[in-house]
């Protein structure tokens, strides 16, 4: 199949939902190792997804924000992995089935040796591979390098456009799966209680700051759609993993996916609002690609990351801002799950890095490094040439 029939043949599958590709259309060996790497664009909250309920400090900073330690009679509090870690509850159909048969694991303390809290620059970091200090190849991402490396992974990117981390490969394809999404604030609201001062003494007061509230409301929503890169919201990533599960159970090996809308300055929520539907979705999402690819789950590893992680403490507008350090999934059929791995610290104000973030402890380069090493085993010079100078540390998931 050259590219320009399997653009074809992509499109008329984004028309028509119950159209497969047949497994007699591509040549690819079964039971060979695939791997799934989901990008969270925006920097995902990690502590209403992995709650440090031991910590009492958790519970200070966040009065609005926080999840209820493990009770069995409440449904909408954590669901206890550990002594520590709790899981967001609206998991719990999703994501704790894979926790509970030791199909999954979390990283927390993880991610770059970024400070910038830019989120095109710090992706731009992950998608690179490269040592923050010494980039030199913004035109190379590391799993075109892997992708070079490794010449049975057959890549693929789902896509609008080919993703960094794709960039400096050859003959790359991507399938976009992007989505549309509803506008965040609504005109008519306004409209409702600009009227109620309509021929008062106020009226030019709740006029003017009901324009100064739109207009930092279609800021914060213009931040978030240029800190998702046109990725699909987790509403539509939900939809669209059945069909990534049918090409990667194919010819393809080595996938990218990423998601948009995680930017959750304003109005967070915990176990309901905007952060609990973006991770109920992502959940079922992965659950529904685990369950599509059948016995070949067995062969796959999918890894979640996000730019950032979120401030400890919430905000003035019950939100979190830019952070630092973040929780990464690790999960597959062949995960040596059901653990929280990695290093590790209490969670109390002085373990926050600069008193306002969880500290990266479990830099990406090396965990990234180690997972793809064993899956692919590859040589520590295919390696380097894949992360240069990082120390691949997989912390046994695989």
């Amino acid at each position: 199949m050259n590219r320009r029939e399997f653009l074809i043949a992509s499109a008329a599958a984004s028309l028509l939902p119950s159209l497969s590709f047949s497994g007699k259309l591509f040549a690819a060996p079964a039971s060979t190792p695939r791997f799934l790497l989901v990008f969270l664009r925006g920097g995902y909250d990690c502590n209403n997804l992995l709650v440090p309920y031991a910590s009492d400090f958790y519970y200070d900073s966040r009065p609005t924000l926080a999840i209820a330690r493990p009770d069995a009679g409440n449904p909408n509090s954590a669901i206890a992995l550990d002594s520590h870690w709790g899981l967001n509850p609206v998991l719990r159909d999703s994501i704790y089935p894979l926790w509970q048969r030791k199909q999954i694991a979390f990283v927390p303390f993880a991610g770059t040796d970024d400070l910038s809290r830019s989120h095109f620059e710090t992706q731009d970091n992950i998608e690179s591979g490269e040592p923050t200090r010494h980039r030199n190849h913004y035109g190379s991402g590391f799993l075109a390098r892997l992708s070079q490396a490794a010449p049975g992974s057959q890549p693929i990117a789902f896509t609008d456009a080919l993703p960094l981390s794709f960039q400096g490969g050859k003959g790359i394809p991507n399938l976009s799966l992007r989505g549309v999404g509803k506008p965040a604030f609504d005109d008519r609201q306004s409209s409702i209680l600009a009227s109620m001062y309509k021929g008062t003494a106020y009226a030019a007061s709740a006029t003017d700051g009901l324009e100064l509230r739109q207009k930092v409301s279609k800021d914060l929503q213009e931040e978030m759609i240029r800190a998702n890169r046109g990725a699909p919201t987790a509403k539509n990533f939900a939809a669209e993993t059945q069909r990534i599960a049918t090409l990667m159970r194919g010819e393809y090996r080595l996938g990218f996916v990423d998601v948009g809308g995680w930017d959750t300055h304003v109005n967070q929520g915990s176990t309901t609002g905007q952060l609990a539907n973006n991770l109920a979705n992502l959940g079922q999402g992965l659950a529904a690609y685990a369950e599509a690819l059948g016995d070949e789950w067995n062969n796959t590893t999918v890894v979640v990351v996000s730019e950032f992680g979120r401030t400890f403490r919430e905000n003035g507008d019950k939100g979190t801002d830019h952070g630092h350090g973040t929780v990464y999934w690790v999960l597959g059929g062949n995960v040596k799950g059901g653990r929280i791995v990695g290093e590790q610290v209490a969670v109390n104000p002085q373990t926050l890095l600069q008193n306002r973030d969880y500290p990266v402890l479990n830099n990406y380069r090396d965990l990234l490094g180690g997972l793809l090493g064993t899956t692919w085993g590859l040589s520590s010079a295919q390696l380097q040439s894949v992360f240069p100078g990082a120390r691949p540390n997989g912390l046994q998931l695989v």
